[in-house]
């Protein structure tokens, strides 16, 4: 009943004893369970059971309960709760076993109430964590169920190191710069109410956990899935190590608080853990030793073999021995016993990427490979130790393996092939070129429609076309759209056929031109030239 008291009540209750009612929750936690142990008056007992009444008014308490307890029997009937706590009935506490405490959720001995909706300690497990080694249980698996039937709800828990833990935790600290770690540590582990398997780590909606009244630190929220989904925090312990109080004698105190759902129930749990690197892993996979190639060979024969009702058998495959994950050459080939495949990723790289971020799914087929899982290729582990200059290899109907071409003998094919093809390439266009104009010659061709009587052809032979007069006999002759750059006609030879002008008819020049003609003398080369035959020239275009 004391440990469900709020702040408030156990000032009220300090203050009716005659004792401190100042300081922190936790201090006057303390006080209180001492004045409990050191064996309380009845008028004392009567106030916490009030009170306790006030916290909790679901759980009326009968007035045979309120009686008085003699004080000679109040030290020896302690309530379970309070035997777990870490005091016996001698008084003298006795911190080797963890406190584990809830204020609403433990009856304390009380037959008259009813029973919780849910068990304080279900039989639930929680996922093993390969870089965390369970040392010890400071709270087991506990219900996070209240009775009332508001929203927002709250729960207290409590527990108590002993002096080896203690020593465990102090001795592990490592301080780098400004930052303090611990490589044991004190978590706190949320999941489901699930008996059916180990639970992952699964937050109740809208949580916050308070230790020794500070809160923790809870994994940020994963990016949303669709659009009005939830957000959902990763699967993660809480590590509480640095808000906790190494001493034996204060215990320390847990408060959750959380929106309920219909339909669904949570629980958590404090354990004391010792975290591993991933050279440790990896050390321990290879201590678990090598499987057998004999199992790999049969997945192959049971991967090859012709199925009778299919029209499609396979007959070889093609495996890399390049890694998913680092595209670099395998060095400790391993798969997951769950996965079908026979492509198998680095050891080393995997155990490494889910140190930094623990997924442990499988790079090849997307589906999860824990790490209990794992095993070492046998038949890989020959492969890449017989073939160190191939990045392929396939396998054939009875197991056995043959390597494949390697890159540079495929660029040194490629290369040769695209020469030989480059100097084929101009030899048949050479020759589609020549077939073409071979085409484009004048073909002759005869219409057998037409009558081959000679009248007829004389009646439907067209009339002759009419020579430009601008063309001589002797001129060549211009095929139609083709520039002929070579043959030049004269000026002379393009004159048409005309008869001889008479020049009598044309007046002589006028006086004032021939008075011009010593300001403008003629060249030589210019009076000998005959203008009259370029204007007809013009004139004729």
């Amino acid at each position: 009943m004391v440990m469900s008291l709020r702040v408030s009540e156990l000032q009220v209750l300090l203050g009716y004893a005659g004792r401190n009612k100042h300081g922190r929750k936790h201090e006057l936690l303390t006080k209180a369970l001492h004045l409990l142990k050191a064996g309380c008056s009845p008028a004392v007992q009567m106030k916490i059971k009030e009170l306790y009444r006030r916290r909790f008014p679901i759980k009326m308490v009968s007035p045979a309960e309120l009686a008085l307890p003699s004080v000679h029997s109040a030290a020896s009937s302690l309530p379970a709760g309070l035997t777990q706590l870490g005091f016996d009935g001698h008084g003298a506490p006795s911190p080797l076993l963890p406190i584990s405490l809830l204020g609403p959720k433990h009856e304390l001995g009380l037959p008259h109430l009813p029973a919780a909706l849910h068990p304080v300690h279900p039989d639930v497990k929680l996922q093993r964590l390969p870089f965390y080694d369970v040392l010890d249980e400071l709270i087991k698996p506990t219900s996070l169920a209240s009775d009332n039937s508001q929203r927002f709800q709250e729960t207290c828990f409590a527990f108590a190191l002993t002096p080896q833990q203690v020593q465990q935790i102090s001795s592990s600290m490592d301080i780098s710069g400004t930052k303090c770690d611990f490589t044991v540590q004190v978590q706190l582990r949320f999941c489901l109410s699930e008996t059916s398997c180990p639970q992952e780590d699964h937050f109740p909606h809208n949580l916050c956990a308070k230790v020794n009244g500070k809160a923790c630190n809870l994994p940020g929220f994963l990016p949303p899935t669709k659009n009005g989904v939830d957000q959902k925090r990763p699967s993660r312990p809480i590590n509480i190590t640095s808000l906790v109080r190494l001493s034996t004698t204060v215990p320390n105190t847990v408060v959750v608080s959380w929106t309920s759902e219909i339909g669904r129930s949570y629980s958590m749990a404090v354990y004391l853990v010792k975290q591993q690197s991933s050279s440790v892993l990896l050390q321990r996979l290879r201590s678990k030793g090598i499987r057998n190639p004999d199992h790999s060979r049969a997945l192959i024969k049971e991967k090859l073999t012709a199925d009778p009702d299919s029209e499609i058998a396979t007959t070889s495959l093609r495996v890399s021995l390049l890694c998913p994950l680092g595209k670099m050459r395998l060095m400790i080939p391993c798969r997951a016993l769950t996965c079908s495949h026979l492509q198998c990723f680095d050891a080393t790289l995997y155990i490494q990427m889910n140190e930094k971020k623990p997924t442990w799914v499988c790079p090849v087929c997307d589906k999860k490979a824990p790490y209990e899982h794992l095993i070492i290729d046998g038949l890989f582990m020959e492969i890449l130790n017989s073939c160190m200059d191939c990045d392929e290899i396939q396998f054939k109907e009875d197991g056995t393996w043959a390597p494949m071409r390697s890159k540079k003998e495929v660029q040194e094919v490629s290369a040769s092939y695209n020469s030989l093809e480059g100097e084929c390439r101009p030899a048949a266009q050479e020759q589609m070129n020549h077939s073409s104009s071979s085409n484009s010659k004048k073909v002759e061709v005869i219409d057998l429609t037409l009558d081959s009587s000679s009248e007829d052809e004389e009646e439907d032979e067209p009339p002759a076309k009419m020579s430009c007069p601008s063309l001589s006999p002797t001129s060549p002759q211009v095929t139609k759209g083709v520039l002929n750059l070579h043959t030049q006609a004269s000026p002379v030879t393009r004159t048409p056929s005309m008869p001889p002008v008479d020049t009598s008819y044309i007046p002589p020049p006028p006086p004032l031109i021939q008075d011009y003609r010593h300001y403008y003398p003629t060249p030589n080369d210019l009076s000998d030239l005959n203008f009259f035959s370029f204007l007809q020239g013009e004139n004729q275009f």
